[in-house]
């Protein structure tokens, strides 16, 4: 950053964003100034936006441009943070619960108390050192370690032989490909995970009927655990917290095992083959949600005729989000397919076939994304540059008619296609992620090498 230069900057914010400002300055350690600008200039008019320019932002930018640079207050994880191992509270579970929620550590559900021996629990099930530290978390600069993922795994109600699973969420949340720094954006997205492998069936995740719904164990608290990550170690907090912007957010999304059975016998690859891991090995896959689909039924015994479906559907849900992900060259739509539905499909289309017709006909004229672009305050939208840059294919500048279709998706392999659900039901669903926000990141579920010992403790209880 040019600030640790001893450049001065100001970065121009609306005033609905001064506490999260305030909470990335803090956990960056960087002498940060900002303009404030009051309200939203999207629905102001010309001359409110001039006024509050000349009155309220230019006064600040000047002053944060000619300020000197002095170092803000220390970052969160502070010594006022608790110590590893510290015990901070002792008294009954209802009143564990009352200074959890008084001390922001809880989601408002109530929290497993994570007492030394339920935290021990969780990492016998992985060979890695409790000090091991995957980054400084933002906004709030906390470490993202293996003993903070124990402690949220234990409040989250997980089980101490998910740990391994949880590890490989937080190893994938914190690769620079998913951007954890936009976790709390206003969009709201919520970070969904896709379990791959034989684990699946070893911690007893759903896969079937009722896949998404919360209820299993191994898949609601594992969703749960991310949603509670973000929030108690990178500090994704709503009010009377701040680091969360989430405009209007949605609930923590329960953890997605894939039908890895039913795909064998439809002679489909895995989700997760198709993220580069062989067949059964164990692996997530962290990607953002912005959106989700009603429910995609669909009839009929021929292939085209279930994927028409999903194109006419889909066509209609993700029409007003997509651009943000067009203007970045990528996004990745998500699929949950229904067994019953893939078998007919899978008899005449393989998985390549059905991403190449959903990315040739799924399309929204192109004077519709720039509007819902204007919209959004993104302003403009310019398909030849984003081609000459090398953003975009062709495709996206291949005429000038301002009505033109154009593509929804930018690469058929953007797309994910997972078989789950119920077997007896025609219905599959589709999610939208948020662009470049949250982008499908995936890691390899490491066992610990007493994991048969361990498994085997756990089962006989």
């Amino acid at each position: 950053m040019v600030e640790k230069l001893g450049i001065p900057t100001v970065s121009i914010i609306g005033s609905g964003f001064v506490k999260q400002a305030q909470v990335v300055i803090k956990g960056l350690g960087v002498p940060l100034a900002v303009g404030v600008y009051p309200g939203a200039p999207m629905v102001d008019s010309d001359a409110e936006l001039a006024a509050k320019v000349e009155k309220n932002l230019a006064p600040e930018l000047v002053a944060g441009l000619t300020r000197d640079l002095a170092r803000p207050a220390a970052p969160a994880r502070a010594d006022s943070e608790p110590a590893r191992g510290q015990i901070v509270f002792s008294g009954n579970f209802d009143e564990v619960q009352d200074y959890f929620h008084e001390q922001l550590w809880s989601d408002g559900l109530p929290v497993v108390p994570p007492t030394r021996e339920r935290v021990h629990a969780f990492l016998e099930y992985t060979d890695r050192s409790a000090d091991d530290v995957f980054l400084i978390a933002p906004p709030e600069g906390r470490e993202a370690s293996i003993y903070s993922i124990a402690v949220n795994g234990v409040m989250a109600g997980c089980r101490p032989e998910y740990m391994p699973v949880l590890i490989a969420i937080v190893e994938a949340m914190c690769d620079p490909n998913f951007r954890l720094e936009d976790a709390g954006s206003t969009p709201g997205w919520e970070p969904m995970v896709v379990v791959s492998g034989t684990i699946i069936k070893e911690l007893n995740l759903n896969y079937g009927q009722g896949v998404m719904r919360a209820g299993r164990q191994a898949n609601t608290s594992i969703g749960r655990f991310m949603r509670m990550y973000l929030r108690n170690v990178c500090g994704y907090r709503i009010p009377p917290g701040a680091g969360d912007k989430g405009s209007i957010g949605q609930n923590f999304i329960v953890a997605l095992a894939e039908d890895e059975d039913s795909a064998a016998q439809l002679g489909w690859s895995t989700f997760g083959e198709d993220c580069g891991f062989a067949q059964g090995e164990n692996a997530v896959t962290v990607q953002s949600v912005v959106c989700i689909s009603p429910p995609l039924y669909s009839a009929g015994d021929t292939a085209l005729g279930h994927v028409q479906q999903f194109t006419d559907i889909l066509s209609r849900v993700f029409a007003y989000g997509c651009y943000s992900g067009i203007k970045r060259g990528f996004w990745t739509p998500l699929i949950i397919v229904g067994p019953g539905i893939a078998q007919v499909i899978a008899r005449e289309w393989s998985k390549d076939k059905v991403k190449t017709y959903l990315w040739e006909n799924m399309t929204i004229p192109a004077s519709l994304m720039k509007h819902f672009c204007w919209q959004t305050a993104a302003t403009t939208i310019d398909f030849s540059k984003l081609v000459e840059e090398g953003t975009l294919p062709e495709r996206y500048a291949a005429s000038d008619d301002p009505d033109r279709p154009i593509p929804m998706i930018v690469q058929p392999d953007h797309i994910g296609l997972v078989v789950a659900g119920d077997p007896e039901r025609n219905q599959s669903r589709g999610y939208m992620s948020n662009n470049t926000q949250g982008s499908r990141t995936s890691r390899r579920v490491v066992l610990p090498k007493r994991w048969p010992e361990l498994l085997a403790r756990h089962k006989s209880h």
